[in-house]
């Protein structure tokens, strides 16, 4: 099942390893589900069948002109996750803009085959600052996202990539292989999908997809995060959602996947062994 196709035509490239309960990882913005391949590995290894996914407009996927608005995206979820045959006892775990499909998948989808959810670096529940939420980034921050791609795209992501690995602010900052593959997987996105995104985990406001949230929810954040602040999401989410655990990474930025790998790890296959 190296593809599968969505109800609106898309093609979704899904990497389907191991045997047994399922975990599903959807990764963040501007990457692939290659960036979860640590995980990945550890979780099949462990035992879990894991299933991971180029969001449209990313990676291995089609470069679609439309469906890079949360319902369409969280669609596209419903539809990989029917097309493995994931019926029950699933796990969701979103990491940054990932964490948006997981929320407004408990929500529209009402939580369907769900038993648990990871919320890892999200950027549930929203990131724009406003008058009752005051943490937020301020929206002149996030235009400049767009406006900074439009520009020059591959020197906004090399400067990008610095601040989501803590690179200058934290005491053990990635590889510089490991910030070119970041940069590579960006690349490989379309413009359209990556603007259109962009948007998409900044504008969307999920607090009204918190109380769809009725399983074990598991959250996890870095407390130096400058790519999504841990105040206006993980803690604001671990608030809004009944059953959840906040964990904080004391000084972590927001590329979790790689700077805390075996922690992220080990935290997860705890979380699931409950």
């Amino acid at each position: 099942m190296p593809y599968v196709k969505t109800r609106d035509g898309a093609d979704i490239f899904v990497k389907d390893w191991g045997e047994g309960r399922p975990v599903v990882l959807i990764h963040g913005w501007p990457l692939s589900a290659d960036s979860w391949d640590p995980q990945a590995l550890a979780l099949a290894e462990a035992g879990y069948r894991v299933i991971s996914y180029d969001r449209r407009g990313f990676g291995r996927s089609s470069q679609p002109w439309t469906g890079y608005d949360y319902d369409s995206l969280t669609d596209d979820l419903a539809d990989v996750m029917k097309a493995a045959g994931v019926e029950q006892d699933a796990t969701l775990v979103g990491f940054s803009m990932g964490g948006g499909e997981v929320a407004r998948y408990m929500s529209r989808h009402d939580g369907r085959g769900v038993s648990s959810a990871v919320l890892v670096g999200s950027v549930v529940p929203y990131m724009l600052k406003t008058e009752d939420n005051p943490h937020g980034v301020p929206e002149h921050q996030l235009l400049g996202i767009a406006a900074g791609i439009q520009e020059d795209r591959p020197n906004f992501f090399h400067n990008f990539f610095k601040d989501f690995f803590g690179v200058g602010y934290v005491t053990s900052p990635v590889s510089q292989p490991m910030l070119e593959w970041a940069w590579r997987l960006a690349m490989q996105a379309s413009l359209r999908s990556t603007l259109e995104c962009a948007k998409s985990f900044s504008f969307t406001d999920f607090r009204p997809d918190l109380p769809a949230f009725r399983v074990p929810t598991l959250v996890i954040h870095g407390t130096g995060d400058k790519t999504v602040p841990i105040d206006a999401t993980g803690r604001a989410a671990a608030a809004g959602i009944a059953a959840s655990q906040l964990v904080e990474y004391d000084g972590a930025p927001h590329g979790l996947f790689a700077t805390e790998s075996e922690r992220l790890t080990e935290d997860l296959l705890t979380f699931l062994s409950r």
